[in-house]
């Protein structure tokens, strides 16, 4: 028997939050990744990481120096959720934030209801 749930999803924190138990952020990085992507929604980069949007969010989280997000965008890495390709890093396809809500369809292998 199949189960369907509906998310609606209405902020780029709250879509990462769906996502979140494959990639095991913290709260912090939850907040950081997501005003990665909402500032590259907006500038359209190749780059999620290009140093035009970490000043961005550096400015918006009160870093005086934005290459201390540096760490924060090695731990996406490491955890998978930015995909390295050249010098340029994306965002793991799952994490697609375009969305407008995520349905999960629960499917239990031993039979269970």
């Amino acid at each position: 028997m199949d189960q369907n749930l509906t998310i609606k999803v209405n902020s780029t924190y709250k879509y990462l939050q769906i996502w979140n138990g494959i990639f095991n952020l913290t709260d912090k990085e939850l907040k950081i990744l997501s005003l990665f992507v909402d500032i590259n929604n907006e500038k359209k980069l190749v780059n999620i990481c290009a140093p035009e949007i970490k000043k961005i969010v550096a400015e918006k989280l009160e870093f005086k120096d934005y290459n201390t997000l540096n760490n924060y965008v090695k731990k996406f890495k490491d955890k998978g959720v930015l995909l390295k390709s050249g010098s340029n890093y994306r965002l793991n396809k799952l994490l697609n934030t375009t969305t407008k809500s995520v349905r999960i369809n629960l499917r239990w292998q031993d039979g269970r209801p």
